[in-house]
């Protein structure tokens, strides 16, 4: 690691612990105009190595504070977007109903004219991103897919679902859903925060949606564990120890078929590992990608 980036890593711990985590100074809000939606992203351009990131659905692109500052000072070209239905991006109503999240992801790529990148996926979010591995490989340098059922339709994994997380857990609080107790117990300002940023999530701003179920696009595959046995895309596979989601079992489910994948369990981090544990989840992915 060089002297720069040793000195911005210390300055981010820093500021992290005190819950204002820097921002990327060449980072830019712009809008792409693609088949059907007016997409909202965030890039900090550059010649970098793009590493593209998929929000979870309580959040937009803003989410990834803790990676911004990480990503661009390693080198990389940082991108993320507000998914349909989040943040500032706007929907063609007509169209809502049959685009994909894998075809948004491709159109901002065309529009950005960016051939390969690594992509990062949480929740939600690597429901897009192991869709877009099994229909445009060749485009992948690697996937990480963090704290995730991934879309999985097998009857017994939805089973395994109904399990672990009885019918009244969608009508809990986010942030019990989706942070970890040792997060919530030590830091406040920081679950104020993650609260702050999915309540404004929905696309429109709406203060308050509790109850409402998180907007969906469909899927160009049917994602089964046999077809998570055909993706050759270097994969990272990261969970939570007290991820109520997709607990360490779950995630052992998918190294057990994707293909050469590596697996890394964060402590004391819920089904937010990105945030809860920012400095643990940008080593283990930056130390991934940089192989890859």
């Amino acid at each position: 690691m060089n002297e720069r980036l040793i000195l911005f890593v210390v300055a981010c711990a820093a500021s992290i612990a005190q819950g204002t985590p820097p921002r990327s100074a060449q980072m830019q809000e712009k809008f792409a105009d693609l088949p059907g939606v007016r997409l909202s992203y965030r890039d900090s351009g550059g010649s970098g190595i793009p590493v593209v990131f998929l929000h979870a659905a309580t959040g937009s692109s803003r989410v990834w504070e803790h990676q911004e500052p990480a990503f661009t000072a390693a080198g990389y070209r940082f991108i993320a977007y507000d998914r349909r239905g989040f943040g500032r991006t706007v929907v063609n109503q007509s169209s809502a109903a049959t685009a994909t999240g894998a075809d948004d992801l491709r159109a901002l790529m065309e529009h950005l004219r960016i051939d390969r990148f690594h992509l990062v996926g949480t929740a939600a979010g690597a429901f897009v991103g192991i869709d877009y591995a099994l229909s445009f490989a060749q485009q992948l340098r690697s996937i990480v897919i963090a704290n995730t059922i991934g879309g999985v339709q097998d009857d017994e994994f939805l089973e395994l679902g109904r399990r672990i997380r009885p019918p009244a857990f969608a009508t809990l609080p986010p942030d019990f859903r989706e942070l970890g107790p040792s997060y919530r117990a030590s830091n406040p300002e920081g679950t104020k925060r993650w609260l702050d940023l999915e309540r404004t999530s929905r696309a429109g701003g709406a203060a308050d949606h509790a109850g409402t179920p998180a907007p969906t696009q469909p899927m160009r595959n049917k994602v089964t564990f046999a077809s998570l046995e055909t993706l050759a895309t270097p994969t990272l596979l990261l969970t939570g120890d007290a991820d109520l989601y997709a607990p360490p079992a779950v995630m052992r489910l998918f190294a057990a078929r994707i293909r050469n994948a590596e697996s890394l369990v964060i402590a004391e981090a819920g089904h937010s590992a990105y945030w809860e544990q920012p400095e643990t989840f940008n080593r283990a992915v930056l130390d991934f990608i940089r192989k890859h």
